[in-house]
């Protein structure tokens, strides 16, 4: 049924009459304003208030730039309707997160992103570039659709745990430090956050001047598992903004309706009125500023977003979910 509802492979949007190549950084300060702009404004696709009748891609595409793009997982496929980035440098594609479906009939991520390289090649000439899957965290709505690139030629597909991960990246003492990603051209950093989860990081995208979270920080509720590390991560994150510029804080999810404080409960498949997906450093700010204030783990409510500790309840769940893995 999900494959009559949700007739179509991918819907591609810009809103771009022109935008830098990977190295055009002359122009990088202004178009990175601009785009921010854009990015803040950009309506996704939603859902439906009944999704019998949902006509919407499985996959939303938008192409910020011609080596930049923001995926969304229709929210009738799942009601958690994660964000997936795909991040082209001259010789690797970067996957971050693989959505919360796995099949790749109802939700065709690999294929999706084949054809992104397709018309990335009309640029570049490059019909061929290993692709790179790797995690924001290991939550099965992030780690879904691996599946679909294990086996394929020319992927190098890190596992969602902490022996892959800390295989993978060499991270000598998690979680101080940070490491690279080269892609060719556009060499990525990679910072450890856990705190919603155990294994989470961040990804900072020079070119794009993106700051990628995960469910560590994005217009939501936001359950945090270990709050100790959750400030640690925080402070780590607004520090490392402070040294890098910062266009746009981009998490996996948009809870958060337009509305200051209001968010959408857990289920639900129709958000018509959702914030903006983009946050700012100065949210990460306020937040550190909270989060210092308090003596132990409290909810915090700020306009954009809710932080709120685990129950013991929740804790168990997302251990469970974690010796799946």
């Amino acid at each position: 049924m999900k494959r009559a509802l949700l007739a179509g492979l991918l819907a591609i949007s810009t809103g771009l009459s022109s935008a830098q190549t990977i190295d055009s950084k002359d122009s990088a300060d202004y178009g990175s304003k601009n785009k921010a702009a854009q990015l803040q404004q950009k309506k996704w696709i939603h859902g439906s208030a009944d999704c019998k009748s949902n006509t919407d891609p499985a996959i939303e595409v938008f192409r910020y730039d011609p080596s930049s793009y923001i995926l969304r997982q229709n929210k009738c496929l799942s009601y958690e309707s994660p964000f997936i980035y795909v991040l082209f440098g001259y010789e690797k594609v970067l996957v971050l997160d693989t959505g919360a479906t796995e099949s790749e009939l109802d939700f065709p991520l690999y294929e999706t992103v084949q054809s992104l390289i397709v018309e990335q090649s009309e640029q570049d000439g490059k019909t061929e570039k290993e692709l790179l899957v790797i995690h924001s965290h290991s939550h099965s709505d992030h780690y879904s659709g691996d599946s679909q690139f294990e086996g394929k030629p020319n992927v190098t597909l890190v596992k969602p745990n902490s022996e892959a991960m800390v295989q993978y990246f060499a991270f000598s003492e998690w979680p101080n430090g940070t490491a690279n990603i080269e892609l060719g051209g556009r060499k990525l950093t990679t910072i450890p956050s856990p705190g919603h989860q155990e294994e989470a990081i961040t990804v900072y995208d020079p070119h794009t001047k993106w700051l990628l979270t995960g469910d560590t920080f994005y217009p939501g509720y936001i359950y945090v598992k270990d709050w100790a590390d959750y400030r640690a991560s925080i402070a780590r994150l607004v520090l490392f903004s402070n040294t890098h510029e910062v266009s746009a804080v981009l998490g996996s999810h948009i809870e958060m309706t337009n509305k200051a404080k209001e968010y959408y409960p857990i289920g639900t498949v129709y958000q018509p009125n959702e914030a903006p997906l983009a946050l700012l450093p100065e949210n990460l700010i306020a937040l550190n500023s909270e989060l210092t204030k308090l003596e132990g783990p409290e909810i915090v409510v700020l306009n954009e977003f809710i932080v709120a500790p685990m129950n013991f309840f929740q804790k168990m769940i997302s251990k469970i979910a974690g010796w799946i893995i």
